[in-house]
């Protein structure tokens, strides 16, 4: 029987692979200058966290996709604590685009395994239209993320000996959708991305802008309502990882999708409805000005070729 993580990874389930972070950097210069930047612009000036407050009321609440409420995460280790944050607040409405973005090691991609169900949260509630997946038990859970939560990865974690086709058919077998039920949702998912062509073509024989495109498929072929992006552009070169965001923008606005993406880059996240900055254990919102500011300074401190 599979387990929740080999359900969202089917890679898991014969390699045990590590997800190791491929990187295309040969520093932390080109990520850390710009959000230097975005501390140094607030130095002096008083900064607002994402307060409950702001989405305590009917109105709001009925308008949110995710609704996250002192969300605290601790890791434990012998006697030594790590707090990643604590009484954390987060609301996402339906149908936006939102970028998490923060210096490595923050807690974004945490954050994100938490939002997805990947992870529990030491204590906190996450919502989804008034569930709260926190208190699901794993089984609930895991067909909880089959059905409604589709995941994109830095790493495209495919099956490298089987098609493309057969990858994006995966999360629908599990879930027990006869195979040319499947095959045929699947077929679908990847003509939408542009892989129609290449479906009977094992992952291995594709280009990594390819795998990433199929492991895009993949992400939707149960019909998800959300999609959460872990530094989807991460290992891809510039005009690679720009048609990458097309694409997410273009299946965002086809599926009524709510996303959200953790991202270094900046261009990406200035092309989303909202930015947040996490930062010491809070999320803070990022203004326009900063965010162009910032991304200049990424721009030009970012290898040739090359994205963030």
């Amino acid at each position: 029987m599979l387990s929740s993580w080999e359900t969202e990874n089917p890679t898991a389930s014969t390699a045990r692979l590590s997800n190791r972070r491929t990187t295309v950097i040969t520093s932390t210069h080109a990520i850390s200058r710009p959000f230097q930047y975005l501390r140094s612009t607030r130095s002096g000036h008083p900064e607002l966290r994402w307060s409950k407050l702001e989405f305590k009321g009917g109105k709001l609440e009925t308008e949110s996709a995710i609704l996250a409420d002192s969300l605290t995460k601790i890791y434990r280790s012998g006697g030594a604590e790590v707090v990643v944050f604590n009484n954390l607040a987060l609301q996402v409405s339906r149908d936006e685009r939102l970028a998490i973005i923060g210096e490595s090691g923050v807690g974004k991609s945490t954050l994100l395994h938490l939002l997805g169900g990947l992870d529990r949260p030491t204590s906190g509630s996450i919502q989804y239209d008034g569930r709260n997946i926190v208190a699901m038990d794993d089984q609930d859970l895991a067909n909880f993320r089959n059905r409604q939560v589709g995941f994109v990865w830095q790493n495209p974690s495919l099956l490298q000996d089987f098609t493309a086709l057969e990858n994006v058919m995966m999360p629908l077998l599990v879930r027990g959708q006869p195979p040319e039920t499947a095959a045929q949702y699947a077929e679908d998912r990847l003509r939408e991305v542009g892989l129609k062509a290449r479906a009977l073509h094992r992952a291995g024989e594709l280009s990594g802008g390819e795998q990433q495109r199929v492991a895009l498929a993949r992400a939707l072929a149960s019909g998800p309502s959300v999609l959460l992006a872990d530094e989807p552009t991460g290992s891809l070169d510039y005009k690679t990882g720009d048609m990458i965001i097309g694409l997410l923008r273009d299946l965002h606005s086809s599926h009524n999708l709510t996303s959200v993406f953790v991202t270094h880059n900046l261009s990406f996240a200035s092309r989303c409805d909202r930015v947040l900055e996490l930062k010491k254990g809070a999320l803070y919102p990022v203004s326009n000005a900063e965010l162009q500011n910032a991304r200049v300074i990424q721009d030009a401190t970012r290898p040739g070729g090359t994205y963030v």
